[in-house]
């Protein structure tokens, strides 16, 4: 009988996990970080996807990710990117609300899809004079609303996280929050990060750490996931090349660089994050492109990682 191509990846995906993922609660002989797959948050290839959504998907699972975060929905409907994933053979635990506002779109897609987290990478104040409801999302007013946060402005967020941890729980699913380099913005009683984790339900919201990120601002991961092991489930894996002092504006960053081309030593905290109750890690590069194209640049990214013990 002929074989079908979504039972060819599937059945390929599962000798590949037999050969060296977490099966069954053990670690087999895989030099993956967390003997889990390597996952790719899929804003590092938007441009992509939009111009070949389905063969993008395929070139991800022919790298050898087998994990992928949404960022976006391309114009297509749940059941739509769903029959899309299984196809290419990748599998979707969280989704990202995109654009920020978003939070009821990616509430009935990770439902669909089969995802159990749902993530908000940054939420502005409820004052801020910036819209952020899809289709009139202004990237600029956004950033400018961001990196002017007060730390009574973080209380606020906190308030909107928990609200939204609180839908994402009726729906069955766990709302987590994602940090930039902005939230370790000094203020004088702290900064915003802090006053997020603690304004915030440890139950109704969880962390991705976007190690990167946290790093450009001069604060160290490791420190955070052994402080809150609880709290941080998901992690993002980016590097940028080195500065000379911390970076608290999005606007206003270092160059992203590829795994190990960077400055970022990895090892630490993976070591850390075995520790913990991290499930899912994410890499995602930040364009633009220079030296290499972007789906080269993911093959660096899974390549280091996977030499990774």
């Amino acid at each position: 009988m002929k074989q079908s191509r979504r039972e060819f990846l599937i059945q390929g995906s599962t000798a590949v996990a037999a050969a060296g993922f977490l099966i069954g609660g053990v670690r087999t002989a895989c030099a993956n970080p967390l003997g889990r797959p390597i996952g790719l948050q899929l804003y590092t290839v938007m441009e992509q996807l939009g111009k070949d959504f389905d063969g993008t998907l395929t070139q991800i699972f022919g790298i050898g990710y087998r994990e992928v975060e949404m960022a976006g929905f391309f114009g297509k409907k749940p059941a739509e990117i769903k029959q899309s994933l299984d196809n290419a053979g990748l599998h979707c635990a969280s989704v990202h609300i995109f654009p920020p506002g978003g939070a009821e779109e990616a509430l009935e897609y990770a439902a669909v899809i089969g995802a159990k987290y749902v993530i908000s990478s940054a939420i502005p104040p409820e004052h801020a004079s910036v819209n952020v409801h899809p289709g009139k999302f202004n990237a600029n007013a956004f950033v400018a609303a961001l990196n002017s946060l007060t730390l009574d402005d973080y209380r606020s967020i906190a308030e909107q996280c928990n609200r939204l941890g609180e839908k994402a729980k009726q729906a069955g699913l766990q709302f987590g929050y994602h940090n930039h380099n902005f939230e370790f913005r000094p203020f004088t009683g702290g900064i915003g990060y802090d006053e997020l984790l603690r304004s915030t339900d440890p139950e109704l919201v969880k962390l991705e750490l976007d190690c990167g990120w946290m790093v450009i601002a001069g604060h160290d991961p490791v420190a955070y996931i052994r402080k809150f092991p609880g709290r941080y489930r998901l992690l993002h894996i980016k590097d940028f090349k080195p500065t000379t002092k911390p970076s608290f504006d999005l606007d206003r960053r270092p160059e992203s660089a590829p795994l190990g081309r960077g400055h970022i030593d990895y090892k630490p905290i993976f070591a850390a994050a075995k520790q913990s109750s991290v499930e899912w890690y994410y890499v995602e590069q930040e364009p633009p492109y220079k030296e290499l194209s972007a789906m080269e640049t993911i093959k660096v990214n899974y390549e280091y990682l996977h030499a990774m013990d």
